[in-house]
């Protein structure tokens, strides 16, 4: 795999490191990658612009009202026309400006109207790479979305040692290279995924349900992130407020009859990420009419188990994707429930939540997630915005595809 004809964007920041940047428009070059650069006003005190368009052969973009770029190509177009953004050196600074959303040069308006990812490269002292407001602004923008290479550990310009230092252009092609490989990997492929999510409501009477505190973030935010990689993604979901983008297919439903009738018709896919909360028993009878508060007699109603849909996915031959992951919300003895419910329903990773603390899990922002594969290997993600869980929870489910797809092939 090469990366010929791909097109990258780089925007060069201010820092010592800026230089680096002309090494790896060398590297990117060798490979017929088309270049085109933005160099920020403090990036002009460490590269000439006279360099960078020396390497890449196109002109260098500086001011956000120019009228030649507008003329050429405007702020919009130059976030479009790439097919990835590398910002390189990040420095502290640029991070905070992106992690409030700041729109003042050419350089973060692009970044902020892009609908492409963005590589950042990390690079400044040590003490200011740990520091909490940099640590703050690196989970944030990982939230956003941004991709991260870096810092590494090693000597820096001020003479200090420690983690800060940036990347080198080698590690950057490499890193440069993987991506694009992934992506067409996926693309080649066409895998299709489904993802179930959200409460499901199991009906007494018109107006009186059982169900439970799910909200459907999760399953919602992995849907996003598969779909962004690039798998044909359906979501299943049951009653949710969230809001759905219009590339992201998605089937409502409301009881769990409904959602295992979405699942069958959604069969066969390549993953099966089954993130909803279903409500384990129901009515055996719905009644026809709203039963009066004098006339309830609570013996009268008969509940059965709905169908295991996780279990149903795992354990039907004919259409069982390659890959099926569970989620396991459990209040006490975490690992030990989740592992045993893994073999039990046949799936091939789970990924288990606390849902006994109030401030992540259910109907929360946020997550902490133990991931379990059958081989008993667990790997916590650590608490953060279900967007950025989700982001790498997709990550995990994609490489476990391409793994099967080379034992395969």
């Amino acid at each position: 795999m090469t990366l010929k004809n791909k097109k990258i964007l780089i925007i060069v920041g201010g820092g010592i490191s800026a230089y680096k940047s002309l090494d790896l428009i060398r590297l990117l070059k060798k490979e017929n990658v088309d270049v085109k650069t933005i160099l920020t006003k403090s990036g002009r005190e460490f590269v000439t612009p006279l360099s960078l368009t020396t390497l890449t052969k196109s002109k260098t973009y500086e001011d956000l009202f120019d009228k030649t770029i507008e003329t050429e190509i405007d702020h919009i177009s130059l976030s479009r026309w790439a097919d990835l953004i590398v910002v390189m050196p990040t420095t502290a600074n640029f991070m905070s400006k992106l992690s409030i959303g700041r729109a003042e040069d050419l350089a973060t308006t692009v970044l902020l109207a892009s609908n492409k990812d963005v590589l950042l490269v990390p690079a400044m002292n040590v003490r200011m790479w740990l520091h909490k407001a940099t640590q703050t602004n690196n989970k944030i923008l990982q939230d956003f979305g941004y991709l991260f290479i870096g810092p590494e550990k090693g000597e820096m310009a001020c003479g200090e040692f420690g983690e800060g230092k940036m990347s080198s252009p080698r590690q950057i092609y490499i890193y440069l290279k993987d991506y694009f490989n992934k992506k067409n990997l996926v693309k080649k492929r066409n895998w299709k995924a489904i993802v179930t999510t959200g409460p499901t409501r199991e009906y007494i009477d018109p107006v009186r349900y059982i169900s439970n505190e799910s909200s459907g973030k999760q399953g919602h935010e992995i849907a996003l992130a598969l779909n962004k990689l690039g798998i044909k993604t359906t979501l299943i979901t049951g009653p949710s407020n969230l809001v759905y983008p219009k590339d992201l297919t998605v089937k409502k439903i409301t009881s769990a009859d409904e959602m295992l009738v979405q699942v069958k018709k959604s069969l066969p896919v390549d993953l099966a990420v089954c993130a909803a909360a279903v409500t384990d028993f129901k009515p055996a009878k719905k009644n026809k009419n709203k039963i009066k508060k004098e006339n309830i007699d609570f013996k009268s109603i008969n509940f059965v188990t709905n169908v295991d849909i996780l279990e149903y996915i795992s354990k039907n031959n004919k259409h069982r994707p390659n890959l099926v992951a569970g989620f396991s919300a459990e209040t006490e003895n975490l690992s030990k429930n989740s592992i045993d419910k893994m073999k039990k329903k046949n799936c091939d990773i789970i990924f288990a939540n606390d849902i006994s603390q109030k401030d992540i899990g259910f109907n929360s922002d946020y997550n902490k997630i133990s991931v379990i594969d059958k081989e008993g290997n667990i790997e916590i993600i650590k608490k953060n915005k279900k967007s950025f869980i989700a982001n790498k929870i997709a990550e995990i489910l994609l490489n476990k595809l391409l793994i099967n797809d080379r034992n395969i092939n």
